[in-house]
């Protein structure tokens, strides 16, 4: 039996919630869910330009866990804009009991 995820602090919903190519109908798309702590990972770490600890300690999560949702997120990011596939930012439904 696994452990229950620890919650983990959200502080950016963002305004839009959907990305996908111009041009191209939604039908004909392949999509790529973005979760809120995926994408919370992205802001501190690419945006804000925050460490790895000093992140981690934000989300309320470890530094290894950090790492781990980084990179994941990175790679959906990169594999959307490189295939041309659509973007949908989501909450993660594992982790109904985060704080947004």
């Amino acid at each position: 039996m696994t452990r229950p995820k620890k919650c983990r602090c959200i502080d950016c919903i963002p305004e839009a919630n959907y990305f996908k190519p111009r041009g191209i109908p939604l039908v004909d798309l392949v999509e790529v869910c973005l979760h809120l702590d995926e994408l919370e990972a992205l802001r501190l770490a690419d945006y804000e330009g925050m460490y790895h600890e000093k992140a981690a300690l934000r989300m309320n999560i470890s530094r290894a866990t950090f790492g781990r949702i980084l990179n994941e997120a990175r790679h959906k990011v990169a594999g959307a804009i490189i295939n041309g596939n659509a973007l949908k930012i989501e909450s993660n439904k594992q982790n109904n009991g985060g704080n947004l």
